[in-house]
């Protein structure tokens, strides 16, 4: 198989998994390059793609990062949990909890709080409508009831292109409900002018746990 330019070994998951059990016994199964590492083959293998793709941006690209592809593999999850958590530790550890905009981020929202659980990070979650609901309460926030009111949150996000949408979308109708964003973690940074015009809006605490050059390295 051929991705980047570079020929890969075909990628079997369970391979990852059980080699995720043994670790488990192991205190350094933690470590966060090793942890990072592993999630870098997953997201080579099993959601990168090269072609001709458009984007929601509206752009054309050669090449697209489908996370849900790794995001909903068991594997991938506890993986992409256990990143965002060694991040959140070191940049935002008191944040109230843990929030993204359906459907990307939904899974990455329900990794990273169960994998916080046993982190010590207690991060309960909020999903974003893409509108709100048009009948019953007619939200378009799905929250936690254990959520404080006007607290921080991180919000989290698969692949950063020109973080458009997720300020039109996400961060405006996170601080509409009074709550203030503390760091913004993705997957991946396409390396498009995303950070650039995120920092320009005020939101500079942006953390990707890689970006395209990593990723492709």
């Amino acid at each position: 198989m051929r991705i980047g330019g570079k020929t890969m070994a075909i990628f079997n998951p369970q391979d990852i998994g059980a080699e995720l059990s043994r670790m488990l016994l192991d205190p350094s199964c933690y470590d966060p390059q090793k942890l990072r590492e592993k999630l870098r083959q997953m997201l080579r293998q099993l959601s990168y793609k090269e072609g001709i793709f458009k984007l929601t941006s509206g752009r054309e690209s050669d090449f697209y990062v489908d996370g849900k592809l790794t995001a909903l593999d068991p594997v991938g999850s506890w993986l992409i949990g256990n990143c965002f958590c060694n991040i959140i530790s070191t940049v935002c550890p008191d944040v109230k909890g843990v929030a993204g905009v359906t459907l990307g981020a939904d899974p990455l929202v329900t990794a990273t709080s169960i994998v916080g659980l046993h982190r010590s990070l207690f991060l309960p979650q909020i999903i974003v409508r893409k509108e709100p609901k048009n009948h019953g309460t007619e939200n378009q926030l799905e929250e936690a009831a254990t959520v404080p009111k006007n607290s921080a949150l991180v919000l989290l996000d698969d692949v950063l292109t020109t973080g458009g949408t997720l300020y039109r979308i996400g961060i405006k109708a996170l601080e509409k409900a009074g709550y203030t964003i503390a760091a913004i973690l993705t997957i991946l940074d396409r390396e498009e002018g995303g950070r650039e015009f995120l920092a320009e809006k005020g939101y500079s605490n942006l953390h990707s746990i890689f970006t395209r050059t990593e990723l492709l390295a």
